[in-house]
C-alpha cells in the first residue's frame, strides 16, 4: 500500500510549521499560463543621444558630445552628460540608449574602485578599458540582449594618444578620427580631411574643428542640440570645455522648399 507524503503547501495540517500565510493555491498560480511570462530584453532604446566625435591632435585626444537626451522625437532632456571619466587620462563618450550607458558607467566605477582598493600602484590604461568594453559589448550581444550604445574611448598614455570605437555588436577598431550616428556621414569626412592635411593640429585648432563638425550636425540632424561638451585628454590630464553653445544661422532655411 502506497504511503502519501504530506504536501506542506496544500495540506492545512502542515501550514503552521511554516507561517500563517495561506498557501492553498500556490501550486496553481505557479503554473498558471498568465503568471508565466517570457524573459524580455530591451528591443528599442527609449532616451537616446545622437552623434559623438573623437579626434587626435598633437599631444592629446579630443572628444565631444551634445547634451540632448531625446525621448523619441521629443527633445526631453537637454542637460545630459554623455561622457564618463574612467581614469585621470581616459574618457568614454556614448551615443544611443542613455539607460544602457548608465549601466556601463556603473560597471566602470566598480572596475576602477576594485583596482584602486588594491593600492598596488597599477591602474587601467585607455587600451585596457577599451579591451574590457569590447568584451562586455560582445558578451551582451551573444546573449541576444545587447547594450544599445556606440562608444568612443579616448585617452593618453606613455605620451601616446589612444582612440577606439566599439558598438552594440562588439565590433571594435582604432582610428585617429572617429564618429558615431549621423556623424559617420557628415562629420567624419571633415575630421579625416583635416587630419590628413595636418596630423599635428594644435588643441585650439582641434577645438575649432570639433565646433565646425557639431554645427554641421546641428543643422542637419534633427536629434542634435546646440549645447555640447568637449573633453581634452593630454599628458597633463583631462580638461573640460563646456557646456558650450553653438551660434547657428538659420536665414538660409527660407531657401529650403519642396519638402512639405
Amino acid at each position: 500500500m502506497a504511503v502519501r507524503v504530506p504536501n506542506p503547501y496544500t495540506d492545512s495540517a502542515t501550514l503552521p510549521l511554516f507561517s500563517n500565510r495561506d498557501f492553498s493555491d500556490t501550486h496553481r498560480t505557479a503554473v498558471c499560463p498568465e503568471q508565466v511570462l517570457p524573459v524580455k530584453h530591451t528591443l528599442q532604446p527609449t532616451v537616446t543621444g545622437t552623434s559623438v566625435l573623437g579626434f587626435t591632435f598633437d599631444g592629446g585626444v579630443m572628444l565631444a558630445a551634445d547634451t540632448l537626451g531625446s525621448y523619441g522625437s521629443l527633445a526631453k532632456l537637454r542637460s545630459l552628460c554623455r561622457y564618463k571619466e574612467v581614469t585621470d587620462k581616459c574618457v568614454v563618450v556614448a551615443s544611443g540608449d542613455y539607460a544602457d550607458f548608465q549601466y556601463i558607467e556603473r560597471n566602470l566605477d566598480f572596475l576602477t574602485v576594485k583596482s584602486n582598493a588594491l593600492s598596488d600602484g597599477h591602474h587601467y590604461t585607455p587600451n585596457s578599458i577599451f579591451s574590457y568594453l569590447t568584451r562586455v559589448m560582445y558578451s551582451r550581444r551573444t546573449k541576444i540582449n545587447p547594450l544599445w550604445n556606440r562608444l568612443i574611448v579616448g585617452g593618453y598614455e606613455d605620451r601616446t594618444p589612444f582612440l577606439g570605437y566599439v558598438d552594440e555588436r562588439g565590433i571594435a577598431y582604432e582610428s585617429p578620427t572617429l564618429a558615431t550616428g549621423f556623424g559617420l556621414h557628415m562629420s567624419q569626412p571633415l575630421l579625416r580631411d583635416a587630419y590628413e592635411n595636418n596630423p599635428a593640429l594644435s588643441e585650439a585648432e582641434a577645438l575649432s574643428l570639433i565646433e565646425r563638425c557639431l554645427k554641421v550636425l546641428y543643422y542637419r540632424d534633427c536629434r542634435a542640440h546646440d549645447k555640447y561638451d568637449v573633453v581634452s585628454i593630454t599628458d597633463a590630464g583631462i580638461k573640460k570645455y563646456g557646456p558650450l553653445t553653438l551660434e547657428g544661422n538659420w536665414q538660409i532655411a527660407d531657401y529650403v522648399v519642396g519638402y512639405d
